[in-house]
């Protein structure tokens, strides 16, 4: 099997991963991009002492480590780069990427500490701080979009937990466009099969078509929306997910919020 070929499934989870991390779609695919295009260049220069998705994660975060945001530029009235660059005066990035390697992408402690060339006990501290941080800078009204009823009462216990207030839970496309019209929320978490076989990809969609907010989707087929061949969600979790893989999106979702930006 070519290195092309053991990659490629792990291409689509980079690429979530890419844009949690830099919070935006083609910063995310530029570093990706500017990843493959390095091993590319010199494939003898890939680690193999690892599996591959280490490999491909460690690679990415020699690119990652070695550019900066400002080297790719923001679409006209895209806010984002101000944003962060807020609440980076507050949060250093290894933190973030700590948070996201272990919670949104899997990686053991142990992994973490290879990709980002720390220790173990390093790495279990920024993944507390990353938290602590976040979570203190970021409160919001979120709105729920979740048909199954066992599933939405777990992910607003998550979200209480966090500190945020839920505004509602809907389970059709209509109640979810009335809900967010009845009370803005701050954040929409969106499954995608709804209860009357209506579509939360459309809800959200409605929904953003009045207001500006944050989406993070929940699917149990992440390579749907991840084909590169259309716009495409920042932020999506894979079902069956963990609490702390919730945890960790709505924190990065919020993260890159307007309405939560540091003063």
């Amino acid at each position: 099997m070519s290195l092309g070929q053991k990659l490629h499934p792990h291409l689509p989870f980079l690429r979530r991963y890419a844009r949690a991390l830099t919070g935006s779609q083609a910063h995310g695919d530029a570093y990706v991009r500017a990843t493959l295009e390095a091993i590319v260049a010199a494939p003898e220069e890939f680690p193999s002492e690892v599996d591959p998705r280490l490999g491909l994660y460690k690679t990415f975060h020699a690119i990652w480590s070695s550019s900066h945001l400002d080297d790719v530029p923001l679409t006209a009235g895209d806010g984002r780069e101000a944003i962060a660059q807020a609440r980076l005066g507050r949060l250093t990035p290894l933190p973030r990427q700590a948070l996201l390697l272990t919670a949104l992408e899997g990686f053991t402690i142990d992994d973490v500490a290879y990709l980002i060339s720390l220790d173990s006990a390093d790495v279990e501290g920024l993944v507390e701080e990353a938290l602590t941080e976040i979570e203190a800078q970021t409160r919001a009204k979120v709105l729920i979009i979740e048909d199954e009823p066992i599933i939405a009462m777990d992910i607003e216990t998550i979200v209480r937990d966090l500190g945020h207030e839920v505004t509602a839970i809907a389970v059709t496309r209509e109640d979810a466009v009335r809900e967010a019209m009845a009370e803005r929320p701050g954040l929409v978490l969106a499954d995608i099969q709804l209860a009357d076989d209506s579509s939360g990809i459309d809800a959200v969609k409605d929904i953003l078509a009045e207001i500006s907010v944050p989406v993070i989707f929940i699917t149990a087929f992440p390579e749907r929306l991840l084909t590169g061949e259309r716009p495409e969600p920042t932020f999506l979790i894979t079902k069956p997910f963990q609490r702390s893989t919730v945890k960790a999106a709505i924190s990065q979702a919020l993260f890159f919020d307007e309405a939560t930006a540091p003063a």
